[in-house]
């Protein structure tokens, strides 16, 4: 869009705004159509600019507290957030954002285990109120269904009636919702799920799905392409607005990677060019939710983040706009910026400058004050108000934004630290772990990552062949002088499955502090990627045994991919493991 063209919209963005029915955030009483309908996809994305959510506010899960008939800033609240008022919007905008992503958990006010999906009009009004703020504050606003309480995980139960509660739950859901804000513009968006589309079908978390975990990966792919398609058809059935909006369609797990897998299908449509697809970016998620890893910015880490925002080509060329509804550095200590947070966020807007896609910030009261209506960090606040597509980028033709985009991540690239690269003709084994409060991180990915906490030591070890290796970690230097238990951990061999196909990782001992641990399960060999080899030592999040898992012998009973109790461990100063790598 040239720069002629741009400010033409912008004036016809201020008529239209000027002719809407004021205070309602709706069009129907005057039948001026917005600007937004003509456009396309891609260009729908461009003019969302960048975003923002509400987060922890309507997505607040207070309904197993509270039960379903409490005032609505009840649950509003429950997680610590202010009621939302209109000038906290303005601010928004004000601060540069031109998209708003508000999370909602609808069963808060949902009657749905005794098989009542009516959600109260008292919630379905307390959103529209929060719509109508965005609205009238000029922002494209989307609102979804958030986790909510994890009901999603009946779909994956045992039960047949379960899973049949499941699909009724959806589309009565999105039923009432698409026919409650049918009148709405085109500034209102549908998201059909926040991450739950995927893995998540498989969550015991509560009475109503416990003996969930009963579908595969290939199934749990095909329900996601399934609902998503009902989502479209829902909305598209009943009218209004809703026939030709813009609707925002849930990839598998939010994850870039399995989003891209040819499993994933992007639903048919009535009308052409009005489907977007939502994914997040958290990576790596020790730096960016934990406190992990200190640092970011070394040559791998930039190189890792262009390649995989660079997949999501695959569906703009198709014609398909991208949200990534989800993304940010978390503040640490006592709100401070994290080390480098600028220069992750520099290089992360400028991909999104150069794909076109809408980014919108995670923040949960924190980059921007809600009571103070502004962001409170001068550098991030001058960072995103010059970012602003409606304030600044709108008078500025695109070659030239994407041109200063591309210059800002090539200077990255140029001057990024090298960190350490192995080489594909080597094998390298360590340990991949995460704390159990996830303060402590060691190079948690099966591409051997960058990315520690300051002061750990490891021991890592070069692969040569068959034979009996050790690796291990010294948490003694980090801040806390150990690691409580563990989330997560894995011994991992880089370019094992490259360079000695087929072998096998045999543990021989895990000492902890020095003492040698008992195992709790029989460990297997096996691998993510096809790539890395691996050994899981506590995986929570695995339920079943994947294809390709190998031990010697070929006995796979009573393998497990937890042989540690992980978050039970305690503190752990010193962390080794012997191991055997055999040849098949």
């Amino acid at each position: 869009m040239k720069k002629i063209t741009k400010i033409l919209f912008s004036m016809a963005m201020v008529l239209a705004m000027g002719l809407a029915c004021l205070g309602c955030g709706k069009e129907k009483e005057v039948g001026l159509d917005s600007p937004y309908k003509t456009m396309n996809a891609i260009e729908f994305t461009k003019v969302m600019g960048n975003g923002i959510n509400l987060g922890n506010t309507m997505e607040a899960y207070g309904h197993s507290t509270y039960g379903i008939n409490k005032a609505t800033t009840v649950y509003e609240t429950a997680w610590g957030m202010p009621v939302t008022t209109k000038e906290m919007i303005q601010g928004m905008k004000d601060a540069g954002f031109d998209s708003i992503r508000v999370p909602v958990a609808w069963t808060n006010m949902m009657d749905f285990e005794n098989g009542d999906y009516t959600i109260n009009q008292a919630y379905i009004d307390r959103v529209g109120e929060i719509i109508d703020y965005a609205i009238e504050a000029d922002m494209i606003v989307i609102i979804n269904d958030h986790w909510d309480g994890g009901w999603w995980g009946m779909f994956g139960s045992a039960t047949e009636a379960t899973r049949e509660a499941a699909h009724k739950h959806f589309t009565e859901m999105w039923t009432q919702l698409a026919k409650a804000y049918k009148d709405y513009d085109y500034h209102l968006v549908f998201e059909s799920a926040n991450e739950e589309m995927g893995n998540r079908f498989n969550d015991n978390t509560d009475k109503w799905n416990k003996d969930s975990g009963t579908l595969s990966m290939d199934e749990c792919y095909a329900l996601t392409n399934q609902l998503n398609q009902e989502f479209v058809d829902i909305v598209r059935k009943t009218g209004g607005y809703n026939k030709d909006r813009f609707l925002l369609v849930a990839g598998y797990n939010t994850d870039i990677t399995h989003t891209c897998d040819d499993r994933y299908k992007m639903p048919t449509d009535t009308v052409e060019g009005k489907l977007l697809l939502s994914v997040h970016y958290y990576d790596p998620s020790a730096y960016c939710i934990n406190s992990g890893i200190s640092s970011w910015g070394t040559l791998a880490d930039l190189e890792s983040m262009n390649t995989m925002l660079e997949k999501l080509t695959k569906f703009t060329e198709a014609g398909y706009g991208i949200v990534i509804g989800e993304y940010g550095v978390l503040i640490e200590g006592q709100n401070q910026l994290k080390k480098n947070t600028m220069d992750y966020f520099t290089n992360f807007i400028a991909n999104c400058e150069v794909y076109g896609y809408c980014p919108v910030l995670w923040d949960c009261n924190s980059l921007y004050d809600r009571n103070q209506c502004k962001i409170v960090y001068e550098e991030v606040a001058e960072f995103f108000k010059n970012k602003s597509y409606s304030q600044v980028q709108v008078n500025v033709d695109d070659v030239e934004v994407v041109g200063l985009a591309k210059r800002a991540i090539n200077n990255a690239i140029k001057n990024a630290p090298q960190g350490e690269v192995v080489p594909d003709t080597e094998a390298r084994a360590w340990i991949m772990f995460n704390s159990n409060d996830w303060s402590i991180a060691y190079r948690v990915g099966d591409n051997y990552p960058d990315g520690q906490a300051e002061g750990l030591v490891a021991t890592d070890v070069t692969i040569t062949g068959a034979g009996s290796y050790t690796v291990a970690l010294d948490f003694t230097g980090t801040a806390a002088g150990s690691a409580t238990g563990t989330a997560f951990s894995a011994l991992g061999i880089l370019h094992g499955e490259d360079l000695y196909p087929g072998y096998i990782i045999n543990i021989k001992e895990i000492r902890i502090n020095g003492t040698p641990y008992t195992l709790t399960g029989k460990p297997y060999t096996t691998s993510d990627d096809a790539s890395c080899t691996r050994v899981n030592i506590y995986n929570a999040w695995v339920t079943k045994l994947p294809e390709g898992a190998r031990v010697q012998g070929g006995d796979l009973t009573g393998c497990t991919p937890s042989i540690v109790d992980g978050p039970n461990l305690g503190a752990i100063k010193t962390l080794e493991i012997d191991f055997e790598y055999i040849a098949p």
